[in-house]
């Protein structure tokens, strides 16, 4: 029976490059997939695109490709990324580029377009945000971006054209992995079964290292070894659509039923109703059994079909975030960092500073868990205020810093370490859109 292996090179826009270069090089892959997408991540890098027009991409791609391009052509590894954000055309000249000057004649790279509606926006004005309940129309703040998911079409599209590095914008995380085994196997795209189970293997890889241990680790309860050294994970996939989750021998982490269970669940809000652009998969009879050190055979997905609609993410300005931060140590701590925040305060409001929201921590203390009446069992030997405030415009934003600053001289004594921030907030909406209409679109070149 036919079997691939792919790897998963990346979980997140800035995830380390090392485990990636190990898999390449001692996986045995066929294909590596890099993750790179975060429904923000897309709106920001709208934005750096409305900067300037060659820009948009994962702010890595140079960085990574530098490394992955000689590896993958010596070893024969199709590369698929979604490191084309907001700019899969400018990141296929970049890497283009890169592969000629490198001379790895032969080497195909593609781009997949077509999620990016943004031109289109006014079609869908009347359409219902999830997050509000109200019409896009209604939303208070300019949009940047709209990117509807594709699923796995345009990367099936490529590979058939012989693309050896792939390059999309927004797909589903999933897809990434689900287009190899589509193509490598001949898989019917309407055989929702198979094509469930290939959404699964996707889901168990596109986090990269969370499934080797990673996000597993827990000191003294879920101890994983050499952290440090944490390899990122392989699917060793046959034609049926079963498959081994392992990693390079001899890396950290560690691959069990207990770690890829945790990441099966990961983000899963329907174990039996998973939608995503290629099908509705069904994870809710999934099987996972240890066949050996750090392999774990995994079955029984099944799926049901596609929907008519495609979610889009819309990312839109909403103010900005202005926030100051200073450290208060020994006794009375604490009550001098109460009165501090109390000093910013009545600072801000008679300045007229207009604030939309205001949020004070006392990190150590409460700036995780939100418990006014939480008891404090010991005396904190140290505390960091953070005052912050959400903004309609940067001048107020730049205030709230700035006023906490202003507790250096001002009292109360004995704070240190001051920090001031302002971020423009950047966010995201989400709608359905039709289906229809919607399509796929493919680059390809070759360095010759």
């Amino acid at each position: 029976m036919k079997k691939i292996r792919i790897g998963s090179g990346a979980g997140y826009a800035g995830d380390r490059l090392e485990p990636a270069l190990v898999l390449l090089e001692k996986g045995k892959l066929d294909y590596i997939g890099f993750e790179c997408l975060a429904e923000r991540t897309i709106a920001i890098a709208q934005q750096q695109r409305l900067k300037d027009p060659e820009k948009g991409y994962n702010e890595l791609l140079e960085y990574r490709m530098e490394k992955i391009l000689p590896l993958a052509y010596k070893n024969k590894v199709k590369v698929i990324t979604n490191m084309g954000a907001a700019n899969p055309e400018s990141a296929l000249e970049v890497v283009r580029k890169m592969a000629e000057d490198k001379n790895l004649k032969g080497m195909k790279i593609a781009a997949v377009l077509g999620d990016n509606i943004f031109d289109n926006i006014e079609k869908y004005s009347d359409t219902i945000v999830w997050e509000t309940g109200k019409p896009l129309n209604g939303l208070d703040g300019e949009i940047v971006s709209a990117n509807a998911y594709l699923g796995m079409e345009g990367i099936v599209k490529a590979l058939q054209e012989g693309a050896d590095v792939i390059i999309t914008g927004r797909v589903s995380d999933p897809a990434l992995f689900l287009a190899p085994l589509v193509y490598e196997f001949g898989w019917f795209v309407e055989d929702y079964d198979k094509i469930g189970k290939g959404i699964l293997i996707g889901h168990l890889l596109e986090c990269a290292s969370q499934v080797t241990g990673g996000y597993y680790a827990e000191p003294g309860k879920k101890d994983v070894k050499d952290l440090w050294n944490l390899g990122f994970p392989i699917a060793e996939v046959d034609e049926s659509g079963d498959a081994v989750i392992t990693k390079v021998e001899g890396t950290g982490g560690t691959v069990t039923t207990s770690t890829c269970t945790e990441q099966l669940l990961y983000e899963i809000h329907n174990p039996e109703k998973y939608f995503t652009p290629d099908c509705v998969a069904d994870f809710s009879k999934v099987t996972m059994e240890q066949v050996g050190k750090d392999k774990v055979a995994v079955s029984g997905a099944t799926g049901r079909e596609k929907t008519d609609t495609l979610k889009a993410s819309i990312g839109y300005k909403d103010g900005f975030i202005g926030e100051g931060e200073m450290s208060y140590g020994g006794p009375g701590c604490l009550e001098r960092a109460k009165l501090a925040a109390e000093i910013v305060r009545k600072r801000l409001e008679m300045q007229e500073v207009e604030m939309d929201e205001t949020r004070i921590d006392f990190i150590g203390i409460n700036s995780i868990y939100r418990n006014d009446s939480r008891e404090i069992i010991c005396y904190p030997e140290e505390v960091r205020l953070r005052f912050a405030a959400r903004t309609k415009d940067r001048e107020s934003a730049v205030m709230v810093g700035n006023e906490v600053e202003t507790l250096y001289t001002n009292g109360p004594c004995s704070g240190g370490g001051a920090a001031k921030y302002v971020k423009e907030i950047m966010s995201v909406a989400s709608i359905l859109v039709p289906r229809d209409g919607i399509k796929a679109e493919i680059i390809c070149k070759e360095v010759l």
